[in-house]
Formats: structure tokens, sequence, C-alpha cells
């Protein structure tokens, strides 16, 4: 495999998986991205499991990446940018541990510019309010349902991709506007 060819896996948290997957689907060099679950006690979990906040899971997106096209630090900007690192177990009226803000590294240097960010932002919040972001190895992956995947482009007329989601990638639309699909580096 050339190197340019090369992916990378990272997996974020950041509240709702419809949210993150339709955020990291718009950008460069961005390979792929599913919905799923990470960080729990229990194999093969369901969805309504996830959501009784009993297994331990978090909902999670895990985007396969091409380093050269999209570099981790970037991906971290987009990550951080779209949601509240802030508050714990809850983003938005999505309250629970499934919806806490968390990265699962898959590589060293992920774990090591991961918690460096997390520092930074933590070193420079002139309010005093700091991240919660957890950092922890991927253990396990689940796949999430078919009904999750593509949620967001499948569902753009619900409430909630109009309330929720839409402002969301209006917002990295705005802030992150290189990094997108057809944007020039």
């Amino acid at each position: 495999m050339d190197t340019k060819d090369k992916t990378e896996i990272a997996v974020f948290g950041g509240g709702c998986f419809w949210c993150t997957e339709a955020v990291f689907k718009m950008l460069r060099g961005v390979v792929s991205v599913l919905p799923g679950y990470a960080g729990g006690t229990v194999e093969n979990p369901t969805y309504e499991q996830v959501c009784s906040g009993t297994t331990g899971h978090a909902e999670v997106t895990r985007v396969e990446y091409n380093p050269i096209e999209i570099p981790f630090s970037d991906l971290l900007k987009v990550f951080f940018g779209s949601h509240d690192p802030t508050t714990k177990d809850r983003q938005g009226s999505d309250v629970g541990t499934q919806y806490r803000s968390i990265i699962f590294y898959t590589t060293p240097q992920q774990k090591a510019e991961a918690g460096e960010f997390i520092r930074e932002i933590n070193s420079s919040s002139s309010e005093g309010t700091l991240a919660v972001t957890e950092l922890e190895p991927l253990i396990k992956f689940y796949e999430a349902e078919n009904y999750h995947k593509d949620y967001f482009a499948r569902n753009k007329e619900k409430p909630y991709c109009q309330v929720i989601i839409n402002p969301k990638l209006k917002k990295v639309q705005k802030e992150f506007a290189e990094l997108l699909n057809g944007a020039r580096k």
C-alpha cells in the first residue's frame, strides 16, 4: 500500500452519533464514518441497552481518514468545535453517560495529540470552564444498527435534524470551510 493511501482510525463521542457522523462526513480526507458504541462492558450492545445508561458505552463515531489529506489535529479541531466538551455526560437535551465527550485513540500519537489539545483548551479557558473530554484507548467498537447509519442524510426533514443537526453542520461549514470536501488545501 502506498503511504498516501494509508488510513487511520479514530473514534469520537460528542453526544448523539447522528450529529457527529454528519459532521465528519463533510470533511475532506475522511474515507468512511460509522456510528456505533464503545467504552462499555456489554458485548454487542443494542441501541436500547446503550440508551439505558447501564452498559457503560458511549454513542460514538468511527472515522477512517487519510492523515495525508486531513491530519488528526484537524479532526480534533472539528470535534471540539462541533460539541460542548465542558458538559459532563450531556450534549444539549441528550443526557446520560452514553452522550459523554470522549476520544478513543488507536495510536500513541493520537493519544499524545488529543491529550495536548485538551490541556491547551483547559489552560486557555478564560472563564475557568474545563473540558471534561475523556481519553481512552479503543478496545472494541460495535457498529450501530443499520437504521442509525446516514441518519441525517436520510432524515433531513425530521425535527431533530432540523433543530439540532442542521445548526451544527452550518457552524462547521462556516468555521472549518477549508477542511470540507471540495475545499482547496
